[in-house]
């Protein structure tokens, strides 16, 4: 593997916790600044959203946490760039444990023991799947033909899981949405590794094809995708939809596009093991209240202890 690829991955999943954590932070302390609003009528209630979110903007934390936001996408899009998409994309779950760490201090709550066993597999599982796998770099760009193929049964994918969601209810509809989003996560890296690949020749070599234009095409629809599975359920559910598939994807279409390949020989046993500790660290983790977002409106112990809520 690529030591500046992995680096480069793991600092921007660093920058995505740092931002979650730090808007979460922003949104929590305006919350306990604000007035109760009783029984609002409906146009006052969307003035209140606007004023609110106007008042959260210009929030140095929230700042904060947006310029990670940012920072993170570079990162990424220079992991991308130097590395494989079968190695990045498994890597950005680690987000989960930035998010863990950061929230523990920032929101001085101790996570419990279920807690971090889940956080010691989900950091055992990458290394363990990653180094069994052993991705190969591959090419820095696709041809537009496999672009296309691929285009095609990935549009193809998402609009079946959408239609599957809007028919059902529950934990299914979460999962298809979370599919759906991670299907457009794992798109939207290709993208940015093939954007990235073509750099080097220039800008008219970028701007001339239509890879930037359906980067951020996708890159708004992940968005949009992603906003409508966070409401649809719990992270309990849709978490590892988002983590494990965005995960599985990109190592398929790095193969795909890319030809990326997976040498696992008899290394096999130990690259599912990795696999199956990454499902369980991601469910556990997503659990918790650091990475749900539950601290901010957990109680205390009598003594004024931050209350240990999962174990």
């Amino acid at each position: 593997m690529d030591v500046l690829a992995v680096t480069l991955a793991l600092l921007a999943a660093l920058a995505n916790g740092a931002a979650s954590v730090l808007q979460r932070r922003a949104a929590v302390d305006q919350a306990a600044c604000e007035p109760a609003d009783d029984a609002p009528d409906a146009h006052r209630t969307v003035r209140h959203a606007v004023r609110r979110s106007a008042r959260l903007v210009r929030k140095p934390l929230w700042l904060a946490g947006a310029s990670a936001l940012g920072l993170s996408a570079v990162l990424q899009a220079a992991a991308l760039a130097v590395g494989s998409m079968s190695v990045v994309q498994p890597l950005m779950a680690s987000e989960l444990l930035f998010t863990l760490l950061l929230g523990t201090a920032v929101f001085r709550r101790r996570p419990g023991g279920r807690t971090w066993l889940s956080f010691l597999m989900l950091g055992a599982g990458l290394t363990l799947f990653l180094t069994a796998a052993g991705p190969s770099p591959g090419e820095a760009t696709a041809e537009a033909g496999m672009w296309l193929f691929a285009g095609a049964w990935i549009a193809t994918a998402v609009a079946v899981l959408v239609l599957v969601a809007r028919a059902v209810r529950g934990t299914a509809r979460v999962a298809s949405l979370g599919c759906a989003t991670a299907i457009c996560f794992a798109c939207t890296a290709g993208l940015i590794k093939e954007v990235a690949g073509r750099v080097p020749d220039g800008a008219a070599a970028v701007l001339t094809t239509g890879y930037p234009y359906a980067m951020c095409g996708v890159g708004l629809l992940s968005l949009a995708l992603l906003q409508s599975t966070l409401r649809a359920g719990t992270l309990a559910v849709s978490q590892p939809a988002l983590t494990l598939g965005d995960a599985l994807v990109s190592v398929v279409l790095g193969a795909v596009l890319f030809g990326e390949q997976i040498a696992l020989g008899t290394h096999a046993p130990a690259a599912v093991t990795g696999a199956c500790l990454v499902a369980a660290g991601t469910v556990g983790l997503s659990r918790s209240p650091a990475v749900a977002g539950h601290w901010d409106t957990t109680g205390t112990t009598p003594r004024g202890k931050p209350a240990d809520h999962d174990r």
